[in-house]
């Protein structure tokens, strides 16, 4: 077997398993007890480890987006109501970084993500690795590597427009998606993803009896799409943009899901970002389990879930300590079914509530999110079912990444 070696090359690295620490549980307005899953703030290495004892050999699918080798770090944008055509006046934040010391110690890292990946993947269970120009074909190497050369079932072209400062080359305006399974026994849903044929293709058809070699597809079926796809990258859906850098688009990570994952498996993301993929996998009926290692992207997708209507249970666990929460800016006032704040809330971007707080796991029965487009921050929520005697706890988080405590009596 071909291999790709470099300096210092080592099999892959088992690090001591995370210690996870359960912070939080989500509990939506519409619960469904089937479709519980989990999110984990910590290094996706050893959370993962400390996943297999329960994951291992049982996750559906797992899309993989990790750094691209750019050397590059990124800032997420903070600010409201900004002018995107004057990058100069954004508020930023830092987002992530993708720099590196050496190309070696970036395969090794992805070496050793890709390997736990493939024990995490259930028999049937297929991976997506998404990259770029930058080390693509060093990667398709180490997957030939980790799953056999003979599992490679696609190597997709995703496309998009968007401006370039390039003048020297033909602009770089392509992501490579390599999908790997891990038996010749895997799902995927044809008809689920299935397009309209090109208007030009109907009416090829309806003008000869010659079109297609004499073979007449199901038109108003439409067909498989082609390994080559055409999304518009975040910056230009304006209904999506969380702010986040590399934000993913919600259509491909559909088109993902909908092909190798059915309803109710198990679909994981342990690069989760700006939570694209577990938003996509609650909102069609999948259970996730999403990982980064930074506060910021997990508040990003618990912003973005409690503003969807979704059915899933979610559980916080947090590898980190507990984080540490100052005075806040601003006060709360409770009555018998509703919690208000008060005072300077202009800088909070989350903020939930439980209603019977019991000292150690926050049960968030009720959440409130800015929107992505506007400042009409919800300063109300509900508090459920009357209780004579009991302990509201309200958190709040602010996109300077500040998080907030309140303890009230009821």
């Amino acid at each position: 077997m071909i291999e790709l070696t470099w300096p210092g090359k080592h099999p892959p690295t088992l690090p001591a398993p995370a210690v996870l620490r359960l912070e939080s549980i989500l509990h939506p307005q519409a619960e469904d007890p089937t479709l519980t899953s989990n999110l984990y703030q910590g290094d996706n290495l050893a959370v993962m480890a400390a996943l297999l004892p329960e994951w291992e050999n049982r996750v559906h699918l797992i899309y993989a987006d990790p750094p691209f080798f750019t050397n590059r770090n990124f800032n997420a944008r903070i600010g409201r109501g900004e002018d995107s055509r004057k990058p100069q006046n954004w508020r930023l934040a830092t987002g992530y970084a993708d720099a590196w010391d050496s190309l070696e110690t970036y395969l090794q890292f992805l070496y050793d993500r890709l390997s736990l990946m493939h024990r995490l993947l259930a028999p049937t269970g297929t991976l997506y690795l998404h990259l770029d120009w930058h080390a693509n074909a060093y990667a398709r190497l180490l997957l030939d590597e980790i799953f056999g050369a003979d599992r490679l079932l696609n190597e997709i072209i995703w496309t998009y427009h968007g401006p370039s400062p390039i003048r020297s080359a033909f602009n770089r305006k392509h992501d490579t998606l390599y999908v790997y399974t891990k038996s010749a026994d895997y799902t995927f849903n044809a008809d689920a993803v299935r397009i309209p044929y090109n208007v030009n293709t109907l009416k090829t058809f309806a003008s000869t009896q010659k079109a297609g070699f004499g073979k007449t597809p199901n038109l108003e079926r439409g067909k498989v799409p082609e390994d080559w796809w055409y999304f518009p990258v975040v910056a230009r859906l304006h209904g999506e943009r969380t702010g986040y850098p590399t934000q993913k688009p919600e259509a491909l990570l559909e088109r993902i899901l909908l092909a190798s994952s059915n309803p109710g498996e198990v679909v994981a993301d342990f690069f989760s970002g700006s939570g694209t993929t577990a938003l996509v996998a609650a909102q069609h009926g999948r259970r996730f389990l999403a990982c980064d290692a930074t506060f910021r992207a997990v508040n990003t997708l618990r912003a973005r879930l409690a503003r969807e209507s979704y059915p899933a249970q979610i559980s916080l666990w947090r590898e980190a300590p507990k984080p540490e929460r100052k005075a806040p800016p601003f006060s709360a006032q409770i009555n018998a079914e509703t919690v208000t704040l008060t005072g300077d809330t202009a800088a909070l971007e989350f903020w939930e509530v439980d209603p019977d707080f019991n000292g150690e796991i926050f049960h968030s029965r009720a959440q409130a999110a800015r929107p992505l487009r506007g400042d009409s921050l919800p300063l109300s929520l509900p508090l459920g079912e009357k209780k004579p005697a009991r302990r509201v706890c309200l958190r709040a988080v602010t996109a300077n990444e500040e998080e907030y405590q309140v303890i009230l009596a009821g």
